[in-house]
């Protein structure tokens, strides 16, 4: 017998909510009831609860769906009970007789056809889940790097940001965010490191200065991640919490490409200084790129810039004394560039292709870009700088920075 929604709500509403006398069920007080390989999501209405009340409900809601998942033959691995600042009864709460419900964001039309476990109706507006978000202790800048569609070269961006932060001086992390296909291990040259735990708390490989983390060096590398979006969120969320940073200057989270779960996960569970969008300049490009970038300003998160990646290729066959070496347009340079002003947000920079560039990430050693006074390390040190600044303004934004004045 499988672990359905209707399941779980039944057995959530044994548990009296202690305001209502009623079942959680009853009350309305479930926002979110959900169960997929494994893994369980239940999110609870705690506005008016006390600490304590919290901390009594989520045991015996726990123990409800442990004991109702055994009756079913199903074994959860990980169980995901999270509370939301709601109140119980409103329009979103769940309830044993409720129907298949649909997903939307604030200003979009529902998804159709999206029912079953892993579907919920959006309690509030988008942007109000970065407002509650969390700020990691000792981390000062939370910074994504995000894509509207893959191929773009958004992996390969994130990692020459972190390295790049990393020799001006920052203490900088970076976390593969992009669960279904990590590139860390390859880019940051992981292949011969093992993953170590201390405690419950899983301690991050430090290469090239930078602390990095990546679920490709937790699971087997050639077995394939078919998870769904509850799977997902409880991997990404787990990565989050049980890496041990540390102090940072910067962390650089590298999503999976599109707007799916794992960016709205993020936007939940992490207060953001700001996002980058990655984009190469031809127009199919730049249309799912607009996307990505609407999707991070829907969900309150600044955009710090656009990075026009593969912007042109240079061609080093020819030696300087004969006019080498030689830039191609391959894609149409200038065109992330142009999207990035006809949307109102900073253009960071533009990155080229080069034969070192594929070779230094093949072979996890990201630092050779930026030895030598050549055309990629001088566009990738424009474009940390630019993000300094941009950074700089975010904060102030933010209220985490205030100005200075220096009299000398």
């Amino acid at each position: 017998m499988a672990l359905t929604r209707t399941a779980l709500l039944a057995a959530l509403n044994d548990v009296n909510h202690p305001a209502l006398g009623k079942g959680l069920a009853d009350a309305e007080a479930v926002l979110k009831a959900a169960y997929c390989d494994g893994i369980a999501a239940v999110h609870l209405a705690g506005a008016g609860l006390s600490p304590a009340d919290r901390g009594t409900l989520a045991a015996q809601a726990k123990a409800a769906v442990t004991a109702v998942a055994q009756r079913a033959g199903e074994t959860i691995t990980q169980l995901n009970i999270e509370w939301m600042e709601a109140a119980p009864g409103s329009k979103t709460a769940e309830s044993a007789a409720a129907a298949p419900r649909t997903v939307s964001l604030a200003g979009g039309a529902p998804a159709a056809g999206n029912s079953g476990p892993a579907t919920q109706a959006n309690p509030r507006p988008a942007g109000a889940a970065q407002a509650a978000a969390l700020a990691l202790p000792n981390i000062k800048h939370i910074i994504a790097v995000g894509a509207g569609k893959g191929g773009v070269g958004k992996s390969t961006v994130a990692v020459n940001l972190a390295v790049g932060l990393a020799l001006r001086g920052h203490a900088v992390g970076i976390l593969d965010g992009d669960i279904y296909g990590p590139s860390l291990p390859t880019m940051m040259g992981l292949g011969g490191l093992q993953a170590n735990l201390l405690g419950n708390m899983l301690q991050p490989f430090f290469v090239h200065n930078v602390k990095a983390m990546t679920i490709g060096k937790l699971v087997d590398p050639e077995k394939p991640l078919i998870w769904r979006g509850p799977m997902a969120h409880g991997a990404f969320k787990q990565l989050v919490d049980q890496t041990e940073w540390g102090e940072l200057d910067y962390l650089i989270i590298d999503l999976p490409p599109g707007t799916g779960d794992v960016a709205l996960t993020m936007s939940q569970l992490l207060k953001l200084t700001g996002a980058v969008v990655v984009c190469t300049p031809q127009q199919v490009a730049q249309d799912d790129a607009i996307r990505a970038l609407r999707m991070f300003q829907q969900l309150q998160i600044e955009v710090l810039g656009v990075v026009e990646n593969m912007s042109y290729f240079v061609a080093d066959d020819i030696p300087a004394s004969q006019g080498g070496p030689r830039e191609y347009d391959i894609f149409g340079r200038g065109g992330a560039q142009q999207m990035a002003q006809r949307t109102g947000v900073p253009f960071l920079g533009s990155v080229p292709i080069t034969i070192n560039l594929r070779k230094n990430s093949d072979d996890g050693n990201p630092s050779a870009n930026f030895q030598g006074k050549t055309k990629l390390s001088e566009s990738l040190d424009r474009l940390v700088q630019n993000l300094e600044g941009q950074v700089a303004l975010a904060s102030f934004k933010l209220g985490q920075s205030k100005p200075t004045l220096t009299i000398s």
